[in-house]
This record gives C-alpha cells, structure tokens and sequence, in this order.
C-alpha cells in the first residue's frame, strides 16, 4: 500500500507539472499596487514643464522643469493629492523635501526645495503650495524631483490616470498642469475686439477661441509669458480665463495694473 500511494503521489506531481501548474500559492511576493488618488502635477495649473529621468536613478523619480518660458527656480511646488505633509532634510542628497501621506500605502516625495510653504504633521488640500522650487542638496539645478510610493515601494508616475514615459532628456516629454483649476475664478471685463485666446501665455500657441468684444470673463490665475505691445502699452502678464480655458495678454483685462491684484499664479 505504502508503494502504491507512493506512486499515486509521484504521477499526481506528473500531472500537475504537465499542466503547467503549482502546488505553491500564486502571489508568493507583494500583491500588486492597490489604485491611488487622482495625482495632478506638482506645479500650477495652466503651466508646461518637461521632465525627464536619469538613467543612473534606481528611484522610479522624474525631474520636471519649465518649459513655458517661465523660471523654474522660485515657482510653487503643489500638493499632487491631498494627504499629511511632512517636512524633512537631507544636505547630501535630497536638500530640503517634504513627504505627504495620502492614506491607502500611498505617498508623495518633493525634492529640492527652496523653502517650505506647510508646517510638518499640516494636512494639505490637493493644489495646495508646499514650498517652492529650488536646487537644495545634491541638485545641479532648480527642478522638482517628484516620486509616487506604494508601500515604501516607487511605482511608475501616474497623472490624472495616465502613466507618464521616462525619457533619458528633457525636451521630449511635456506636461501641462490642471493642478488647482477648479477654482471659481476672479471677475474681470476685458476690452478690444477680436482678442485670441490662446492655449498658454505664448503668441505661438494655438488660438482656443477669440472675443468678439469686451466680454465678462473668470480669471483663475495669471503668469509670465511672451511680452505683448499693444495700444500703446507693453506687458508680458497673461491671465488663464475659466470658461474659455486659456490666455490672454493682461493688456486686454479692463484694470489698471499689469498684474492683476488678488489673482494667483499660475
């Protein structure tokens, strides 16, 4: 009997590796990353920045910098979900950086930062400015080093649902923020006829739509762009127009100042 259950135990071992099947269990390892929060990117809404990934990274980090003729060095790192901040310090590499905590396993890191705009232990909203962009610790340059974690483990970035690609340079990857767009926008007037919107605060992008006249329009927040001349005055302050979903020169905004008060950046 013992031979025979012996021999029942080997051709069962047969079958099963015949089928291509394992007695052990299926996931062995970690399970797979559980869905995160809808990240945004970590700068202001309307602006356009490449990125880019260092080969010699075992982090799964990209490096974002402008590429909408803004500076890069001074410009508000945003919160890319909601979460717990925490500040911290690292002189040889990570310079200044924050943390957040968003629940679920999953976290955020801001590298480099000029200075921090949270308290640690702050719960921030997503959009939220928690410090602005430097080159603090082991940086060659302003750019902001962002990574997304999963249990302690980094995970391809995601925005707004979409894995970014990991180019080896800046230049061939661009992404425009959405981050902190869903404010209702302050009240203005423009003036003129057959103003163009235009895509970003550049006169080379597309035009999105035009104002026939002065129309009442909801800013949601302005930045530098390319400088304007027209009726006699010069500006390079553009406003991000809500309803229309682009820019226009702050030239044709009926207010007296070039920068409009009470209006963010973008």
């Amino acid at each position: 009997m013992r031979i025979l259950r012996r021999l029942s135990a080997v051709v069962a071992a047969v079958v099963l590796a015949l089928a291509g099947l394992s007695a052990a269990p299926a996931y062995a390892g970690e399970s797979a990353a559980a869905a995160g929060p809808n990240f945004k990117a970590p700068y202001p809404c309307g602006q356009r920045w490449t990125y880019s990934h260092h080969s010699a990274e075992v982090r799964r980090a990209l490096d974002f910098v402008r590429a909408d003729g803004g500076t890069t060095a001074g410009t508000p790192v945003l919160a890319s979900a909601a979460g717990t901040a925490t500040r911290h310090y690292q002189a040889g590499g990570a310079g200044n950086y924050i943390v957040i905590d968003h629940g679920g396993g999953w976290k955020t890191y801001y590298f480099h930062l000029a200075a921090y705009s949270v308290a640690s232990g702050e719960y921030v909203a997503q959009g939220r400015q928690i410090g602005t962009t430097g080159s603090t610790g082991n940086s060659s340059g302003a750019h902001i080093h962002y990574e997304q974690l999963y249990n302690g483990v980094g995970q391809n970035i995601v925005i707004n649902g979409s894995g970014l690609s990991y180019p080896g340079s800046y230049h061939q990857a661009y992404l425009t923020s959405d981050n902190g767009c869903g404010g209702t926008g302050t009240p203005f007037n423009t003036w003129g006829s057959g103003v163009n919107v235009r895509a970003d605060a550049r006169l080379s992008a597309p035009v999105v739509t035009t104002l026939a006249g002065p129309t009442a329009v909801r800013v949601l927040c302005q930045k530098q762009g390319d400088t304007v001349n027209a009726e006699g005055y010069t500006n390079n302050w553009w406003s991000k127009l809500r309803d229309q979903n682009g820019f226009i020169s702050n030239i044709y905004i009926d207010h007296p100042d070039a920068v409009l008060p009470g209006v963010p950046l973008c």
